[in-house]
């Protein structure tokens, strides 16, 4: 009577009478499946083909096995009741919602025509102690104006937007060519109010040449300000914006911040004779209340609270959010 063979690799029947040591040439290991390589762990051979991995030949010889491996045992079906037993059991976690935030879009911003508000300013000690060396210095400086008025050949000229130096006595008499009105920052546009040719690059502001024909100005005690660029940027936590003005030694009495909820202009007068502006119209909504500027001798800190714990894509609100929408026409 033949028996079926149960060793891996062999399936052949076989007489258990003439069952010998080498009758039975079969795979000893495991059938291995990786990256579509098809073979068995006790022989390196390897194919791609279903049908050459099952006729590979075995790698050992040995008896032949009638003994039916056991079947792998299959996982209960838990009945209904039993899955609720299970679900009791578990353990149970209050589940939270967490609100994604609205687009910017969506949220209702409080209009920029909202009056302004002076911002508290703090003023450092470091800074104080400064501007009184500065005032030491400047009253010196003034007494030997007095004593001598003399104009040093390389003095530039205090007229905005005027880039003549003094070379001699000649050139008191050279028409000056500088601008009569102030700096305006509106929406990412930067002009002068007495011409008001618009740019959006502030050196390109800077270098535009003056409207106004008048006499230069080469001494201090004869001149207003002077605007320039300066270096400035911002950071974010959860709660608060902070912008970073590098304006060493500016003077309280001439510098203000003014704000409202969606709004902030930047006025500083620092170093005697330098002015800089800066209006933002901000990309989220802050508390003015909370909100106020720490003065120090290198810089000046505006941390503004914000109105709602968002995340800010940018400081200022993109220009093309900041104009109103054009209503369709009716044809």
């Amino acid at each position: 009577m033949s028996l079926l063979c149960y060793n891996r690799g062999c399936g052949q029947r076989f007489d258990p009478e003439n069952n010998t040591e080498g009758s039975c040439t079969y795979h000893p290991g495991v059938p291995v499946f990786h990256d579509a390589l098809k073979g068995w762990s006790c022989c390196k051979r390897r194919t791609t083909d279903f049908s050459d991995f099952l006729s590979i030949v075995g790698c050992t010889k040995g008896l032949h096995n009638s003994e039916k491996p056991p079947e792998p045992v299959k996982p209960k079906v838990k009945t209904t009741s039993e899955r609720k037993e299970l679900a009791e059991l578990k353990p149970k976690f209050q589940e939270h919602i967490i609100q994604a935030p609205k687009p910017l879009e969506t949220i209702k911003r409080p209009s920029p025509d909202e009056p302004m508000t002076n911002l508290q300013l703090k003023v450092s000690a470091s800074l104080k102690q400064a501007l009184d060396k500065l005032k030491l210095s400047s009253e010196n400086e003034g007494r030997k104006e007095e004593d001598g008025d003399e104009i040093k050949i390389g003095t530039a000229c205090k007229n905005s937007g005027c880039s003549k130096t003094y070379e001699g006595p000649h050139s008191t008499e050279e028409v000056c060519i500088y601008h009569s009105g102030v700096p305006i920052f509106h929406e990412g546009m930067k002009y002068w109010s007495c011409c008001k040719r618009k740019t959006s690059d502030f050196n390109t502001f800077l270098a535009q040449e003056g409207c106004t024909r008048g006499t230069h100005v080469w001494t201090k005690k004869d001149a207003g300000t002077k605007v320039v660029p300066c270096r400035h940027d911002w950071h974010q936590t959860g709660g608060e914006v902070t912008v970073s003005v590098y304006a060493k030694n500016s003077v309280p009495d001439q510098s203000y911040v003014e704000a409202n909820s969606t709004m902030v202009n930047i006025h500083i007068v620092f170093e005697g004779e330098k002015e800089f502006h800066r209006s933002v119209k901000l990309w989220g909504v802050i508390d003015v209340k909370r909100s106020y500027v720490n003065m120090t001798a290198t810089k000046i800190e505006l941390t503004m609270r914000k109105a709602e714990p968002l995340l800010w894509a940018s400081l200022e609100l993109p220009v093309s959010n900041t104009q109103p929408k054009k209503e369709s026409s009716d044809q």
